[in-house]
């Protein structure tokens, strides 16, 4: 074990490579997670249930819409950027990494727009109590889809620490440092100060993310002409948006459905069991963020056998640790979740049912991004979209007559159909089975002809 993790750290090729991120991705989120988990229970404690509630949920949809307003650019990077770099097309590399940055930004500035439109005309039917926080959430937009731009961008070069360390370990750390800097100043401890922390962290993590990744990128490339091929991209980009849209709103739906349907007590609940639940996700989230630029280049190069052996190995790195963290977590929750507070102990039975669901991601591996990869984006993105109108229509029927349990059921139920899609997307279009108990398929060798 430990010539493997020496070899992932000291090695060039691209399995090294995969690997090495793989490693950093996962720490990261290890740590990540540990420093989420701390700081929600601190904001939790500070600002009760029902001003938690509120924060979480205007958060969530914040982080929701900042992220689709990057139209799937922040992903499409990764997609062209090896074979850019392969190619040595360095006119290319500048025209996609200048346009992503500025097309993500344009896009959330006007989502802004139509965000203080919404709220201007509909401000009589939303609750007043979200009014404050959901104005704040939107000024959040722009630096949320720029951060977005600058992480896409670093791991399209394989730069784990300077990817995933702004968004998931600097920027929880100063809201939370915010926070407790309020409220030590007199503030009181509501969802509209937390929402102003969450709103300063976030403009001084993705800007400072921006000026020394632009630095390095600098460096790393000479000065020159731009190359840009918009079309090219749009068309990768599109079907990219809708799946990782889509993924994202099988993610997050949850919690903005309750938010919608019950009051911000039960949000809260619901919030602390499932991101106690979510330390088990990280896992994925590492082996995505090392497989997706093995699957472009294995695609690049045509090498059937081996984009097969690649998604087998990442469906393995899904599930074993998957299972172990999550029977960890699951020992654990109810001393987890009264540390939120005594109420957050109805939400410990909410956690099996959603470990379910993840176990079952977990047993494809990140299929997705599997299928993203090798071109077949619209086919994914349908899967998606079907799986995200199951959750909602399961949301709809199941939170009515079962409240948080019925949203636990309707998001458990919406993963193992994702997981049952995938695998037989993958199956019918590649020939192999995607799952994490599966043999590797056998070389495909060319037929022999007779001797000459």
């Amino acid at each position: 074990m430990g010539r493997k993790v020496m070899g992932a750290l000291r090695g060039n090729d691209q399995r090294a490579l995969a690997q090495r991120m793989a490693l950093i991705a996962f720490a990261v989120r290890v740590l990540s997670a540990a420093i989420a988990f701390v700081s929600q229970i601190i904001l939790a404690r500070l600002m009760g249930e029902f001003e938690y509630g509120i924060f979480v949920f205007v958060w969530s949809l914040a982080v929701l819409f900042g992220n689709l307003s990057c139209f799937g650019f922040h992903s499409t990077i990764i997609r062209f950027l090896p074979g850019y770099g392969a190619a040595g097309a360095m006119a290319e590399i500048r025209g996609i990494m200048a346009t992503v940055r500025i097309f993500a930004m344009g896009a959330a500035t006007l989502l802004a727009a139509i965000g203080f439109a919404v709220i201007w005309l509909l401000g009589d039917v939303i609750e007043a109590y979200y009014l404050v926080p959901l104005t704040l959430g939107i000024f959040l937009l722009p630096m949320i889809a720029l951060g977005d731009a600058m992480e896409g961008t670093a791991r399209a070069h394989s730069w784990a620490l300077r990817a995933l360390s702004p968004t998931y370990i600097v920027r929880p750390l100063l809201i939370l440092a915010f926070m407790v800097l309020f409220a030590a100043s007199g503030e009181p401890h509501t969802a509209e100060i937390a929402m102003t922390a969450a709103l300063a962290a976030t403009y001084v993590t993705s800007v400072g993310q921006y000026v020394l990744l632009t630095r390095k990128l600098r460096r790393h490339y000479p000065r020159g002409p731009l190359a840009i091929d918009f079309s090219a991209w749009l068309k990768v980009a599109a079907p990219i948006f809708l799946i990782e849209g889509f993924g994202f709103l099988l993610t997050n739906s949850d919690v903005i459905v309750v938010g919608l349907y019950l009051d911000p007590q039960s949000v809260a609940i619901y919030f602390a069991a499932a991101k106690t639940m979510a330390l088990v996700q990280f896992v994925m989230f590492s082996v995505k963020a090392a497989s997706a630029p093995r699957f472009s280049a294995a695609m690049a190069a045509k090498d059937k056998d081996h984009l097969a052996a690649i998604a087998l190995e990442s469906a393995r790195w899904s599930f074993w640790p998957s299972l172990a963290i999550g029977t960890l977590v699951l020992l654990a929750g109810p001393f987890l979740l009264s540390l939120f507070g005594p109420a957050f102990g109805d939400g410990y039975a909410l956690m099996f049912i959603l470990f379910a669901g993840m176990m079952a991601k977990a047993l494809v591996g990140p299929a997705e991004a599997f299928l993203t990869m090798a071109g077949q984006q619209r086919l994914c993105a349908l899967l998606y979209a079907t799986a995200l109108a199951i959750n909602i229509s399961l949301n709809v029927t199941l939170i009515p007559a079962f409240g948080l349990t019925g949203t636990a059921a309707a998001t458990a139920g919406a993963m193992l159909c994702e997981a049952l899609m995938l695998h037989l997307a993958v199956r019918r279009t590649f020939g192999f089975t995607l799952f994490a108990f599966a043999r590797m398929p056998a070389p495909q060798t060319p037929p022999t002809t007779g001797t000459p």
